[in-house]
């Protein structure tokens, strides 16, 4: 069970609700993790202000009494979590409903499907760069997809244009090494 103490008894009587159902009770990412066929469908942990379930295709339910949210609009895609501020707002008739439908979503094969990403667009302040250099293209373009892309990114990623061009600086020597932004990391 999850550490937060906070939440303790209601995170039990979630775990009781979900054992109505023919879903198997594993843990994953230090959380327990309910499965159908090896599939996740749903698992509960505790925060400081709620709690919640997780719904891992969430996006399929119908939602019938509109309460699932997406916690992270534009990043999450799938997940969808019923969160909860107090015990006496769990409802078991509804979860159960709400668990039910993702039993049934996942053993139709229901899930979700990242879509291909494309290579992002070569900012203009590094393709201004690649064309003044010749040996910073040539060495920009030696670089795997990936370590391209994450170069491309961490410019993207800056809001003023000072820290663009200061990121910009900081990348030309690791570009010329072959390097990407991770490599120090691996």
């Amino acid at each position: 069970m999850p550490k937060n103490n906070q939440w303790k008894e209601a995170l039990s009587l979630l775990s009781q609700i979900i054992s109505k159902t023919e879903l198997v009770e594993t843990t994953k990412w230090g959380m327990p993790v309910f499965t159908i066929n090896d599939k996740n469908v749903v698992g509960y942990t505790g925060f400081k202000t709620h709690f919640g379930l997780w719904f891992y295709n969430g996006v399929f339910l119908s939602d019938p009494y509109q309460v699932l949210i997406n916690a992270q609009e534009g990043k999450t895609k799938a997940m969808r979590q019923w969160r909860f501020e107090s015990i006496e707002e769990i409802d078991e008739p509804k979860i159960l409903e709400y668990l039910q439908e993702a039993i049934q979503n996942e053993k139709e094969g229901k899930s979700w499907k990242p879509e291909k990403r494309t290579n992002p667009e070569i900012p203009l302040l590094l393709m201004q760069k690649l064309e003044e250099n010749p040996d910073l293209k040539s060495a920009f373009l030696e670089l795997t997809p990936y370590k391209q892309k994450e170069h491309i990114e961490y410019i993207v990623g800056a809001k003023r244009e000072a820290t663009k061009m200061n990121r910009l600086e900081k990348i030309i020597p690791m570009i010329l090494e072959g390097k990407g932004l991770s490599d120090k990391y691996r």
